[in-house]
Parts: C-alpha cells; sequence; structure tokens
C-alpha cells in the first residue's frame, strides 16, 4: 500500500496528483514557480483543496502564470475577475497577483531568474526536515521570516512567512514530506 503525508485528502484526485507528482520536487521553472507563489497567496484564510479545485481556472484568467502578461492586466481586466466564480473572488489577492508579477518580473531582472533569487537562500541544496507527523511541522521559519521580508521588501503581497513556508515546501527547497511517506527525500 502507497504511504503518502496524512494531510493528503484521499478522495480528490487533485490533491493525491498535487502530492505525488508536484509537491516538494525541487522546481526550478521561473513560470511554475510564480504560479505556485500565486497559489500560496490565495490560500490566505482558505484550505487548500479550494485553491486546488479552482487552479485551472486561475492559470486561465491569468494567462497560465506568463508574469509578463500578468504584470500588464489592466484594473478593468481585474476587476472584471470578480464576477467569475471559477475563480477565488478576493479583490486584494487578484490585485496581489499583478503585482506579485511586476515584482517577480524585476527580481528576474536583477537576479537572471527568480530560480537563482529563490534557491540561492538554501545554498541551491533542499532542506530535509525530521517530521514525524505533519501538526508537528512549524507553520513558518527562521528561513521562511527571512524571505518573506526580502519578498515584502521587493514588493510582493500577501507572502507572509506562513505563505512563504508553503511555497518554499511546495516548490522543494524544503522537503517536509513525513518521514514514513514513500516522498520523502532519501526514502
Amino acid at each position: 500500500m502507497t504511504k503518502r503525508c496524512s494531510w493528503v485528502k484521499m478522495t480528490n484526485p487533485l490533491y493525491i496528483a498535487y502530492h505525488d507528482e508536484e509537491w516538494g520536487q525541487p522546481l526550478h521553472d521561473d513560470q511554475a514557480l510564480f504560479e505556485l507563489l500565486c497559489m500560496e497567496t490565495y490560500q490566505a484564510g482558505l484550505s487548500w483543496e479550494t485553491v486546488l479545485n479552482k487552479r485551472q481556472a486561475f492559470r486561465e484568467v491569468f494567462h497560465n502564470y506568463q508574469a509578463q502578461r500578468v504584470a500588464e492586466m489592466a484594473d478593468g481586466e481585474l476587476e472584471a475577475l470578480l464576477d467569475n466564480p471559477a475563480i477565488i473572488r478576493n479583490r486584494a489577492k487578484l490585485f496581489a497577483t499583478r503585482a506579485n508579477a511586476q515584482a517577480f518580473l524585476q527580481v528576474q531582472k536583477v537576479h537572471g531568474s527568480f530560480d537563482s533569487y529563490l534557491w540561492s537562500f538554501v545554498e541551491g541544496k533542499t532542506i530535509i526536515n525530521d517530521v514525524p507527523d505533519y501538526h508537528l511541522a512549524p507553520a513558518k521559519t527562521s528561513l521562511s521570516e527571512k524571505i518573506s521580508k526580502d519578498l515584502k521588501k521587493r514588493g510582493f503581497k500577501f507572502t507572509g512567512p506562513v505563505a512563504v513556508l508553503a511555497f518554499l515546501q511546495a516548490a522543494g527547497l524544503v522537503d517536509d514530506h513525513e518521514n514514513d511517506c514513500e516522498w520523502k527525500s532519501g526514502s
């Protein structure tokens, strides 16, 4: 029998696929990193399942997370999204997506890629944590606080240390799979 992290909702195939195919896999593609960062910002105050269920609709309205196209979206385009029931209709989060795209492009300009900027915080290597049970894992860490502070300084929105840690876990910079999960590094 396959052993996954106990937080995976086995009743939702999107959840299973997300865990098995994405979560915790070292990610180096800038467009995919931007999408994951946006998804984490949408989650604030909501369940991850809600975000996953609306993921495809978000891809459609945000130009498959092409940062340049998102950065150029007009206020009217963003306002129109508030009428779309297929996505999370939170004005602040929708406008934050554009602000984050603009900040993301600036990071790319300064560092060559968002990937090189982000992975420099962990010297290019995944941090593997001891997680006997996900309930025991911290909600934020000194690393997520440091990156959150830097992202906010650069103009990113909805990137508090809790959201940033979830992003680092999702993008594989931090391996917080439970110790007995088959996807744990070194398992």
